[in-house]
């Protein structure tokens, strides 16, 4: 944990047991939505090290979901070392079970007290940790994406590219309905025409069309994900084709019916690769691959969980390596079956 405030800027880091926050009534976060977090893991590899994943591209979208809501983030060097000297003290609940890995979620907040609408001077920066399981179990599975139409998830000028809490919120009425259809999450649509896929429930999405693999350009409404970024980045790395643009829901449509529609899947830390089996819309349902795993999806979670696990080298340099105390600490309380 650490304190901001306009005299002292940021001071005070410190590690102490989770515990309940003390929050003034009046606090910004409260009233005026000034909140914004990062979604990271550790992972312990298959030789016994635990590893960061691309931390600094983490660090780097929380000073600007930061400043696009006027608040304040301590620096790159802060955010490393005290993320990694909590990792080393809670280093016993980090598992070692294939797929499992620590998550670790930095969060911001305001918590000046005033009832006034302007940003907060006062801020809370801290990290928590928990053990998390593999999203699918043993392999990667497809999800059936309902297209949304009615509701929007960001719009130009908004907050779109940001973690804040305020865009989770918006998107919970349009998810519950999905899953209420039997359907695990939903493609968001550009908010004005209802024309442009953005999203897929809280990831970035990939379409296959034909031998190239496609996603919605940034525009300012879409959050860049660090798992979005590292597609490209080994898409490019292989010398496959990979493009940044707009894409219509009619493309997507016309390149199913065509059978250039390959695979969709979507990306994000908690799942990694999610592919998509069928889009589901009013009028029409899209079943892609057969409802089945993609060739490249299967291929881009192996090398991600690769790199990360330390199972094949790391020739992009995405990993940090977070060195453990040559003692280890008592073993933690055992984890229930049912929490990995």
């Amino acid at each position: 944990m650490m304190d901001y405030t306009l005299d002292e800027s940021w001071h005070s880091p410190r590690i102490e047991p989770y515990r309940a926050l003390e929050l003034d009534p009046g606090s910004s976060v409260l009233h005026y939505g000034q909140a914004i977090f990062e979604g990271m893991k550790a992972f312990m590899g298959v030789d016994g090290k635990v590893r960061l994943f691309r931390p600094e591209r983490n660090w780097q979208r929380m000073v600007a979901s930061a400043e696009r809501l006027c608040m304040q983030m301590p620096d790159l060097e802060v955010f490393l070392e005290g993320t990694k000297a909590l990792v080393q003290t809670d280093q016993r609940w980090i598992p070692n079970r294939p797929g499992t890995s620590l998550y670790i979620r930095p969060t911001l907040i305001g918590t000046e007290a005033f009832l006034g609408v302007r940003p907060s001077e006062q801020f809370i920066f801290y990290v928590i940790l928990s053990p998390v399981g593999a999203y699918y179990g043993e392999n990667i599975s497809t999800v059936k994406i309902w297209v949304e139409h009615e509701y929007s998830r960001a719009a130009p000028g908004g907050i779109g590219a940001t973690k804040a809490g305020g865009n989770y919120a918006s998107s919970l009425a349009a998810a519950l309905r999905a899953k209420k259809m039997g359907y695990a999450q939903v493609l968001w649509l550009d908010s004005s025409q209802k024309k442009y896929v953005e999203e897929v429930g809280t990831m970035n999405v990939f379409f296959l069309i034909g031998d190239t693999l496609v996603t919605p350009s940034l525009s300012g409404t879409i959050l860049p994900g660090v798992t979005r970024d590292s597609v490209i980045d080994l898409m490019r790395h292989w010398g496959r084709k990979v493009e940044e643009r707009p894409i219509e829901l009619d493309e997507v449509i016309k390149a199913h019916a065509s059978g250039e529609l390959k695979e969709v899947f979507g990306t994000g830390t908690a799942a990694s690769i999610s592919p998509v089996g069928v889009l589901g819309m009013t009028d029409q349902t899209l079943t892609i691959n057969g409802g089945e795993v993609g060739p490249l999806a299967q291929e881009l979670s192996d090398s991600l969980n690769g790199i990360q696990y330390g199972r094949i080298p790391d020739e992009l340099g995405w990993t940090i390596e977070v060195k453990m105390p040559a003692v280890r600490q008592p073993k933690a309380p055992t984890i229930p079956e049912f929490a990995l």
